[in-house]
């Protein structure tokens, strides 16, 4: 896989996952850079910067290969899509965990209240 590729590739999972629309990595990671964690946003900037060189000859020998996958091996990492059973089940505990809490303040405030009155 060349590293254009790798930064296309990056590029699609940005906009899949992160609904960022734009031309090419550099627009989406100027667009949407930082809904990204900073390591990753990172990575994804060298991945860029590195399909840029690539496409110069005379510097593509100059490219860290070993680097080069370890920075596209980080964004596809973070930014592979879940499964559907796993959005599903990250949904449900959102929202059990919203419930949980506002039980939680409910309670909290009733007993302040009933402290209060007594």
């Amino acid at each position: 896989m060349t590293v254009t590729e790798m930064a296309d590739d990056v590029a699609g999972l940005i906009e899949a996952r992160l609904r960022i629309r734009g031309e090419g990595l550099a627009e989406k990671l100027r667009r949407g850079g930082r809904l990204l964690p900073r390591k990753v946003r990172r990575e994804a900037e060298y991945l860029l910067h590195a399909s840029e060189q690539d496409q110069i000859p005379k510097l593509r020998m100059q490219l860290d290969q070993a680097r080069i996958a370890n920075a596209y091996h980080a964004c596809l990492t973070h930014l592979k899509p879940l499964g559907a059973l796993e959005r599903r089940r990250a949904l449900f505990l959102d929202v059990l965990e919203s419930a949980g809490f506002a039980v939680f303040a409910v309670l909290v405030a009733t007993v302040l209240i009933l402290i209060w009155w007594l």
